[in-house]
């Protein structure tokens, strides 16, 4: 298969234009991806509940303006990044030179990346991307390919219900502007049964799941318990 049947086949070019579009306002903590740099902290505190990030080997799948990428390397990690938005990435490698932090950037899909790249990885992540492409199940299984046995493979998402619809898109994209309007579609979201069952078809296996708690009303952010509206889920690939 070729990579441009990689690219076309399992990405939304409306969604690529959308991301490029706000590379710029990536960084700006209080700007349109402000959201983003809130839950980053807990989304690190997940990982390090079940794999020390230091000196691993780390992939890092949708990694927009490089956000969490960044905070794994600086933690220690050997960190590449891929995405398919070419201006967030230009946006992610030029921060990287400002910040000093290095990762290695790659424009490729994540199937591509798995063909060449098998088992290589002690962690794989994918962090607030499933919700933006056809085919989740695709994107999945190419993170359980690039985790080595053993290996721990991280996901977050939203939730499809009621509760998640208000939250996310009404109330966060129309209301409140804490997100890009546009930035999610509904009938993408993900529920925890879905999820486990494309992870259990790649032969990931579940062993921790929490919700990401983000009220800006309040004030009030962290891991919680409940998995109604965004969530993480922690996977770890069959020896």
């Amino acid at each position: 298969m070729s990579e441009n049947t990689f690219r076309k086949g399992n990405a939304d070019q409306t969604e690529l234009d959308n991301f490029n579009r706000l590379s710029n306002t990536w960084w700006d903590t209080e700007g349109e991806f402000g959201a983003l740099h809130k839950i980053n902290p807990f989304r690190l505190d997940f990982i390090r509940r079940h794999q020390t990030i230091e000196n691993q080997s780390v992939l890092d799948i949708g990694c927009g303006g490089g956000i969490l990428s960044e905070s794994l390397a600086l933690a220690g990690a050997d960190v590449t990044g891929i995405d398919l938005a070419d201006e967030v990435l230009t946006i992610a490698k030029l921060h990287g030179l400002d910040s000093g932090v290095t990762v290695n950037y790659q424009l490729i899909a994540a199937e591509e990346y798995a063909q060449q790249h098998p088992e290589k990885h002690n962690i794989v992540t994918c962090m607030e991307m499933l919700e933006h492409v056809p085919d989740p199940a695709s994107i999945v299984q190419a993170a359980a390919d690039c985790v080595k046995p053993g290996g721990w493979v991280f996901f977050s998402t939203l939730n499809r219900n009621y509760k998640a619809y208000l939250l996310a898109i009404f109330a966060a994209e129309q209301l409140m502007n804490l997100v890009p309007k546009g930035t999610h579609t509904y009938e993408k979201f993900i529920t925890p049964a879905e999820m486990d069952q494309m992870a259990r078809q790649s032969d990931l296996y579940l062993r921790d799941s929490s919700g990401i708690e983000f009220n800006p009303v309040l004030q009030r952010y962290g891991l919680t318990d409940k998995v109604d509206v965004n969530y993480l889920l922690a996977y770890q690939k069959a020896e």
